[in-house]
């Protein structure tokens, strides 16, 4: 029989989340893991598994609680326009009001990984898919209450507007100011065809 945990599972992986966003995958060793979380190598790996592992438990709780902020934001209340509205605006406030602009740990990781993580990959791509159904669902609506031309192709302004969210979180990253970022959301829901 094991001995119950004497951690705090979320404490253990938000500090290890913020030791790899802070370092980078790579640049992270175990001694930094182990003192961020105050836990001993026979600890975090009967827990989490190897640091690889601890990793990616890091990141798809990340990845979790990205694609469902944006689900409720889209499928919260308000007309669809209004929802995309606080999507772009909180999403240029929530960068802008990081001190330390380090920008979104799901990308970061993607950038650094790309090469030699295929998991990394596949977990990036899913989770961009999901927030891109997310916007083109929250398009239809916005087609179908007569804000945007009904003609548009749906699919299209939905990857249109995640190009944008991601420009401005890697512009956020280099020091743009905060209303220049929330200016280019604005600017491109204003621009989809209205009806």
């Amino acid at each position: 029989m094991s001995r119950p945990r004497s951690f705090d599972e979320n404490q253990v992986l938000n500090s290890a989340c913020d030791q790899f966003w802070n370092r980078g995958y790579a640049a992270t060793s175990l001694d930094d893991l182990m003192a961020a979380t105050g836990l001993g190598k026979g600890s975090l790996y009967g827990a989490f598994g190897d640091k690889r592992q601890l990793f990616l438990h890091t990141l798809d709780r990340y990845r979790e609680e990205q694609l469902d902020s944006v689900q409720k934001t889209l499928t919260g209340p308000g007309t669809a326009l209004e929802r995309l509205t606080h999507l772009f605006e909180g999403t240029a406030n929530g960068y802008a009001e990081d001190d330390q602009r380090r920008g979104c740990y799901l990308v970061n990781s993607t950038s650094e990984l790309h090469g030699q993580e295929p998991d990394v990959v596949t977990r990036a791509r899913a989770t961009y898919q999901g927030v891109e159904d997310l916007l083109v669902a929250c398009v239809k609506d916005a087609q179908q209450e007569g804000d945007l031309d009904a003609s548009a192709e749906a699919q299209e302004l939905g990857r249109l507007l995640l190009a944008v969210m991601q420009g401005i979180e890697f512009l956020a990253k280099t020091n743009m100011d905060s209303s220049a970022l929330r200016q280019i959301g604005r600017a491109a829901l204003s621009r989809l065809p209205r009806s």
